[in-house]
């Protein structure tokens, strides 16, 4: 991939399926790189200058981003992947593109002000505006294609095809007819189309915390979680596998890629794993699993938590709060996993002698810590997301002087820079062209027939709701990034959920969950394979392996949405007991899903382990004391059998 200025190692944001460097983008090793590099850090300072000072108005702050966007992907990402021969340098087609998306987007930060103050619909536009916004929407088209992946022009394409020959239809999916001058109105010419909410927060907040984790990374942060994951956890059984649950976590969290971040913690424990007698699929999956439950692990959640914070109008802690429970909810069921699975094998730990020193290694870069506790400190204070992601940057820079583990210098902040701009360009194109389809179901008002049909479907039934529900998640997951999938779905399913009694915010995170672990769901399970990759492993298989570890993720959003507690909302003591019984169930399902509960389980014992857990994932008293007695009496059964072995024995 393309060098930053300043660095010389490989950036490991853009990976493909096979965690390898993507194929999809240029490798620069001249001058073209240099002036990339000097477009991502404009791009980087112009962020920054915007989280000091202040945002600018929306279209020009959403505009600008996405005009240096724009200019990047074009740079950087080739049109085809098998397109090598100007692998090296620029093309004279892409500088056309770079041109005309200088042209465009110029041309709304410009007028950014009587954009915003015109009256739309009502003032017509100029050809001139029409041909700006179509050559704007072509462009966008083109990056997103580009940088995406064909499924989400795909989608696009059919909401624009909708949206100009959708009153041809009849019945419920018919509409009023719109000119094209209304249309590019609507998606370019307010806030309501690509300069949408998604682009809002992409501009602002997202950006931001991307940096955030560039700048941690850059700084040794990285390699000391890792480091301390593996000196406090390699000793126990299993160990390296709990090693990648709590790195893959920490910094999952902060990258919001799980796909990047399977690449770049897998490269030291998958190897790890494999050595201490885990197989090749499993060790993959672990990695792939992990890191994908980073998107759903507060307090960053990869900057998705400011977005959905922005759709529900709460605070951003309101949502990194009610996410807490359940992301603990989804590793505790991968540890136990991991650590029967050990028991099974008779796995055990790395020797102490071929450990780092734990004390060593947290007091080398105990101050790491600062920066996470600053972003909690000052969010949970009611400082705004970018305040909190700019002093925390500082705080990290600060922190990299003074510690000994790893010391940074202006190549490193420089470095940084660059790799903050380029690291949020999926997530930018992403918000941008999902602004296209978010414009189009506001127009032609789809996404309500689409809740309605939902509905009918179901029958009104809550529960097969939420399995059409999961489904469309998933699906749109497997083609798009979490955030895109996300952002799609908001105004099409969640109509549809709220309407049959669950609360916004439960509504939310359930499809969110879902559209996140679309990254380890077969056929499509691309955190699996690019796992699958490192492990020299086959993908199909890993995916499997990965989905059976995460099992927890298709479990906890019914927790949470039938059981309201999970996400804070209630009383104490309904909150204390909500979660000591999805302990409970998440403790049963690992069981059931691994086969060993004292000893190896029968298909018998495995499916009453499975009741056991679904019986205390219902809400209600009554049903929570039978999933406890359920498992109980297994255990108890199981406790008994070995005691009689033992006794034959003797």
């Amino acid at each position: 991939m393309n060098k930053p200025v300043l660095e010389e190692k490989i950036d490991s944001d853009v990976y493909d399926e096979d965690g390898v460097v993507n194929a999809k983008v240029r490798s620069f090793n001249n001058i073209f790189s240099k002036i990339v590099s000097i477009v991502a850090i404009s791009m980087s300072i112009f962020h920054l200058y915007t989280a000091v000072f202040g945002v600018f108005e929306s279209i020009l702050q959403r505009s600008a981003h996405l005009g240096f966007a724009l200019i990047l992907v074009f740079a950087i990402y080739k049109p085809l992947k098998r397109v090598s021969h100007q692998d090296h340098k620029i093309p004279i087609y892409d500088w056309i593109l770079i041109l005309l998306s200088i042209g465009c987007y110029l041309y709304f930060i410009l007028n950014a002000n009587e954009i915003s103050s015109r009256m739309s619909y009502v003032m017509p536009l100029t050809n001139i505006e029409v041909g700006i916004g179509i050559v704007a929407g072509l462009l966008l088209i083109e990056a997103t294609r580009r940088v995406i992946g064909n499924v989400l022009v795909v989608i696009i394409a059919v909401f624009l095809t909708y949206g100009f020959f959708g009153h041809f239809l009849t019945g419920t999916l018919s509409h009023k007819e719109f000119s094209l001058m209304w249309i590019i109105d609507h998606l370019f010419y307010t806030t309501t189309g690509v300069f949408s909410t998604p682009l809002g927060v992409s501009s602002t907040f997202i950006f931001i915390f991307i940096l955030f984790g560039k700048f941690l990374e850059v700084s040794g942060a990285g390699k000391f979680f890792i480091d301390l994951s593996v000196a406090g956890m390699g000793k126990y059984r299993g160990g390296p596998a709990k090693t990648a649950i709590l790195a893959s976590t920490a910094l999952g969290t902060i990258s919001g890629s799980a796909v990047a971040n399977t690449v770049t913690t897998g490269a030291f424990t998958i190897p790890l794993m494999k050595k201490t007698g885990y197989k090749k699929e499993f060790a993959g999956a672990v990695e792939a699993v992990a890191s994908t439950g980073g998107q759903i692990m507060p307090p960053i959640m990869g900057a998705s938590a400011f977005i959905i914070a922005s759709y529900l109008g709460i605070p951003y802690t309101d949502v990194a709060i009610a996410a807490i429970i359940p992301a603990l909810l989804f590793y505790l069921c991968l540890y136990i996993q991991v650590d029967l699975r050990a028991v099974k094998t008779g796995l055990v730990g790395v020797p102490k002698d071929k450990l780092p020193n734990f004390w060593n290694v947290f007091k080398k870069g105990f101050l790491y810590f600062v920066p996470l506790i600053v972003i909690v400190f000052l969010l949970v204070g009611g400082s705004s997301p970018m305040k909190a992601g700019l002093y925390s940057i500082v705080a990290t820079i600060v922190i990299a002087i003074l510690t000994s583990y790893e010391k940074i210098n202006i190549r490193k902040i420089i470095s940084a820079l660059d790799l903050g701009a380029r690291a949020s360009l999926e997530t930018a194109i992403a918000c941008a062209a999902s602004g296209l389809i978010i414009g189009m179901i506001g127009l032609t008002g789809i996404g309500l027939k689409f809740s309605s049909l939902i509905i009918q479907i179901s029958g009104g039934v809550l529960f097969i709701t939420l399995i059409l529900t999961m489904i469309t998640s998933i699906v749109l997951g497997m083609g798009l990034p979490t955030v895109a999938a996300y952002i799609v779905q908001v105004p099409l399913t969640i109509p549809a959920l709220i309407e049959l009694g669950v609360s916004p915010i439960a509504a939310h995170l359930f499809i969110f969950y879902f559209a996140a672990v679309s990254a380890i769901t077969p056929p499509v399970a691309l955190a699996a394979f690019a796992a699958a990759g490192l492990a020299g492993s086959d993908p199909m298989r890993t995916g499997i392996a990965a989905l059976k570890l995460g099992i927890a993720a298709f479990v906890v959003p019914f927790f949470f949405v039938y059981g309201e507690q999970l996400l804070f909302i209630g009383d104490p003591v309904s909150i204390l007991i909500a979660i000591i019984t999805a302990i409970i169930g998440i403790v049963s399902m690992a069981c059931a899903v691994e086969g060993w509960l004292i000893k190896r389980c029968s298909i018998i014992e495995r499916l009453i382990l499975v009741a056991s857990a679904i019986t205390l994932v219902m809400p209600g008293i009554t049903t929570d004391i039978i999933g406890v007695t359920i498992l109980g009496l297994m255990y108890a059964y199981q406790k008994s059998f070995n005691r009689k072995k033992e006794l034959a024995i003797e």
